[in-house]
């Protein structure tokens, strides 16, 4: 789903791409230059997006508000929320995913960063959302524009949140290609895969008394 915002959101950003990092006249990096566009044939496509956005848009926000309402009900926020020591401890793990130290900090379900991550992402779908219908009916939704910091403004925070987005999954795939095969599996299917270890012969010994017992009972 997520990709599919992404995916439909460049579609919309062709049509007024303005963004770039510079200063005055002088540009530095451009989102995105028209080679890019071009490759994934993204131009003269304004209308398709808006459509596939727009539908994808609620069942985005549903599946956020069900999520959230699972987190409640369930207790599972309390694995979830950063506590006072998830800031520190989770320098701590960047290091080690970093190989810079050995030790981890203990850590239950999730560990700090992850902790933080999966906060910062739900602040982020809702920060999205926001951004999004502001965006979409600037007139309907004034109030929110305004908060916002107007239509411009609404328009950048929703950009930088899609690009923070897109950082979270690279960083999250790559975290898990990391972690090997089992874990992918165990992510996709909800469950993890764990060997068997292997049955032991019965011994000498114990063959030898069941049979004396067999005898006896003879």
């Amino acid at each position: 789903m997520l990709t599919i915002m992404i995916w439909s959101g460049m579609l919309i950003y062709w049509a007024n791409d303005v963004y770039r990092l510079g200063w005055g006249n002088t540009t530095v990096l451009k989102f995105f230059p028209d080679s890019f566009y071009k490759a994934l044939n993204i131009p003269f496509r304004l209308a398709e997006g808006m459509s596939l956005h727009f539908v994808f848009m609620w069942l985005f926000a549903i599946n956020g508000f069900i999520y959230v309402l699972y987190l409640i009900f369930s207790g599972e926020w309390r694995l979830i929320l950063p506590n006072r020591k998830s800031l520190k401890e989770s320098w701590r793990v960047i290091l080690h995913d970093l190989h810079i130290r050995k030790g981890l900090p203990p850590q239950k379900k999730y560990n700090a960063a992850q902790r933080i991550a999966y906060t910062g992402v739900i602040i982020m779908g809702l920060g999205s959302l926001l951004t999004g219908l502001s965006i979409y009916k600037p007139v309907q939704f004034h109030g929110l524009c305004a908060l916002l910091g107007g239509y411009a403004w609404a328009r950048a925070e929703h950009f930088i949140l899609t690009v923070l987005f897109a950082l979270f999954f690279l960083v999250h795939i790559i975290q898990v290609i990391l972690a090997g095969w089992n874990n992918f599996r165990g992510m996709v299917t909800g469950f993890e895969v764990v060997a068997n270890p292997p049955l032991k012969e019965p011994s000498a010994t114990t063959i030898d008394s069941t049979e004396l017992k067999e005898n006896e009972e003879l």
